[in-house]
């Protein structure tokens, strides 16, 4: 069979085999994420564009929340072995100068954007994630986040705006093993109903970027956590990390979403982080039951999604993981803007929360 690709020329090769066989699990994986949000908030986009090599499928998500409505387009198609290429239907991604600056083109299904991402600092590497149930690895996969700003325009449905003047996001881009593609029916860990819980803060300052992630066992013990604060145009010498950061964080009534209140300690210093629009991450396909990552739609799907924010079902499964564009408020009255990531499955006593998704009483 023939297993020669582009990547083959490149100086990237992990193992003897050619760049298209990544190993032996078949839940291996290579993501890219961004989001963005204007300086108060709006005009929140986010895209994500994956490829799994044992499943021989790549997928693409954009997605836009404009006047209440979020505006998703999803692609999938058969990856052919080609790793390289970073396009996939309407979606592509191009990387004009690595580790920072990428461009995301979109056309199609009556939405189109041309964005440029420029980092601020230079990436940070988070700590590899590897959660295992009993005998069974998970995840184990290695992620770099970075914040930056953008620059260009977003069209939906024949209305373009160009992005204003401070937009700026996170993008990421993780690999290795999660679950993908079909669900693995035997995936329990001895337990009926599965239990996992994420946060994830990146924080745009005026002249810094501030991280913060967890991940929880249902006690509110944690398995993997990092909290870095970044100043522009420095490389990781200049990072700080902070060894006693804590996030506490109430929930919105009725829901397993963040709240109003929420405060985020690194150090001696506080962040108070206050919601000011909402995310559904099932736009990206985020534990959508019809666009799950790496899930098979034949050599060419794509399909537009348009969903009213304020119609969701807060405890439905695949809507519980959201992103809250929040206003950041840090010492000394200093203003910034970020998300609040959040994804609790199961139970989490920190938060009083039983069932599958049943919020807290």
């Amino acid at each position: 069979m023939m297993a020669i690709s582009r990547g083959d020329d490149y100086p990237l090769h992990q193992t003897p085999e050619p760049v298209a066989f990544a190993g032996t699990d078949r839940n291996f994986y290579d993501r890219y994420f961004f989001n963005g949000y204007g300086p108060d908030g709006e005009d929140f986009f986010a895209v994500a564009f994956g490829v799994y090599p044992h499943l021989d499928v790549a997928d693409a998500h954009f997605c836009v929340v404009r006047d209440g409505t979020q505006h998703c387009v999803h692609a999938s198609r058969k990856l052919g072995m080609e790793r390289m290429d970073l396009s996939c239907g309407p979606i592509r991604i191009e990387v004009v100068e690595a580790l920072h600056k990428l461009r995301v083109v979109v056309e199609g299904e009556g939405l189109a954007a041309d964005l440029t991402f420029t980092g601020r600092a230079f990436p940070i590497e988070e700590p590899r994630f590897t959660w295992r149930l009993g005998p069974r690895t998970v995840m184990d996969y290695t992620r770099m986040t970075q914040n930056g700003h953008y620059q260009g325009w977003i069209e939906i449905d024949g209305q373009r705006r160009d992005v204003v003047a401070g937009t700026s996001g996170t993008r990421d881009r993780s690999w290795g093993v999660r679950p993908v593609g079909a669900a693995d029916p035997q995936l329990s860990g001895g337990s009926a109903v599965p239990q996992f819980f994420w946060q994830w803060t990146p924080v745009n300052l005026p002249d810094r970027s501030l991280f913060f992630h967890l991940n929880a066992h249902a006690d509110g013990t944690a398995w993997n956590t990092r909290a870095v604060i970044a100043p522009d145009g420095n490389g990781p010498e200049a990072f700080t990390d902070v060894h006693d950061a804590a996030m506490v964080a109430p929930l919105e009534a009725g829901t397993r979403w963040p709240g109003g209140g929420a405060v985020l300690t690194i150090g001696d210093e506080q962040f108070a982080f206050e919601p000011i629009g909402r995310f559904q991450m099932r736009g990206l396909g985020y534990t959508s039951p019809r666009w799950n990552h790496g899930l098979d739609h034949g050599t060419l799907e794509v399909e537009r999604e348009d969903i009213e924010l304020n119609s969701v079902d807060p405890l439905r499964p695949d809507n519980l993981h959201v992103q809250m564009v929040c206003r950041v408020t840090g010492p000394d009255g200093q203003q910034g803007i970020g998300v609040f990531e959040q994804l609790a499955i199961g139970e989490y006593t920190p938060l009083n929360l039983s069932g599958l998704s049943d919020p807290a009483p």
